[in-house]
């Protein structure tokens, strides 16, 4: 066989071997970044099934999937660039990128607890009366992407900075993998979650007994479930938004805020566990999120009259 063959196969095998090295690297890292990342996909999996709640059942299903490909735009086309620019040439700027993501999550989250406490109302919800239904469907799926790009971007930010010494190459690859598995993960556990009615519906006109009575227990469990998610999904706001707020004045040397929150934290995993110390901080994470998000929703409703409705103002009182 000519040499200069012979060459060029040893030339591809050292390209396939090093090709095989990289993509272990992205799959070793990926599955780090993708625990790591863990608590924020939960928070994404809570908020979602909120934005098809109480809407037309045939629809369920085309908006989740609208909302999963905006998820997928989100990370891949927007966030997973903008993140390797960033890490190259201007890495001090992610951690207020971040805290503005934080703080727009604590405003979401603490505009939901003061409605919820007979505030008033920002936007149309399901109680008023629907005169688009087209137009409405459409809002909420743009408000759906938009909630998503911001958890998606703490998705990202935990991945990133878990591959931070990684060539850019292997970075970008961790980034994609990281992004679409957690996409197909939410956005697969939301569809589940939001047609477990049909399921059951489907279970009770089954002949058998045990179907029936697994049909009828979804069906009963389906309100509670989607009550205690929406629940779930704003208190996650408050409590990613709030300890996002709280890692980046860490980051930028304001740290009394952060060292009390973990000096209660270890005090209380000195008494009931590491389990009681990861509720503790969350929880003033959460509580430090109200906070700041009521303040946002003072200036911007209060000050600004940003979303103010007069008409709804007059017809309340």
């Amino acid at each position: 066989m000519p040499s200069g063959l012979v060459a060029l196969f040893d030339d591809v095998a050292v390209i396939a071997r090093a090709a095989a090295a990289s993509l272990d690297d992205v799959t070793v890292a990926a599955g780090k970044a993708g625990t790591k990342a863990a608590g924020v996909v939960i928070d994404d999996a809570a908020v979602t099934p909120s934005y098809v709640t109480g809407l037309n059942p045939a629809r369920e299903l085309p908006i989740i999937w609208k909302i999963a490909l905006g998820s997928l735009k989100n990370k891949l086309l927007i966030l997973l660039p903008g993140a390797l620019l960033l890490s190259e040439f201007l890495p001090s700027v992610i951690v207020f990128i971040l805290m503005l993501g934080g703080a727009f999550l604590a405003y979401e989250g603490a505009e939901k607890v003061l409605e919820k406490l007979g505030g008033a109302k920002h936007g149309k919800t399901l109680q008023d009366p629907i005169t688009d239904p087209a137009q409405f469907e459409k809002e909420r799926v743009s408000g759906a992407i938009r909630t998503d790009l911001i958890l998606s971007a703490e998705i990202m930010a935990i991945t990133l900075n878990e591959v931070a010494a990684e060539t850019l190459w292997t970075r970008a690859g961790v980034l994609a993998v990281v992004g679409i598995a957690i996409t197909v993960l939410v956005y697969g556990a939301v569809a589940l979650i939001v047609k477990m009615d049909d399921v059951g519906l489907h279970l009770t006109r089954k002949p058998s007994a045990a179907a029936k009575s697994a049909g009828r227990f979804l069906l009963r469990a389906m309100p509670w479930l989607l009550a205690a998610l929406s629940f779930i999904g704003m208190v996650a706001m408050l409590w990613v938004g709030g300890g996002i707020i709280l890692h980046g004045l860490h980051e930028l040397g304001v740290d009394g805020l952060y060292k009390y929150a973990h000096g209660l934290e270890h005090a209380a995993e000195t008494v009931g566990g590491g389990v009681l110390g990861w509720v503790t901080f969350a929880g003033l994470s959460a509580l430090f999120g109200l906070l700041v998000g009521a303040v946002i929703v003072f200036v911007l409703h209060k000050v600004l009259k940003v979303g103010h409705d007069d008409t709804a103002e007059a017809a309340a009182h």
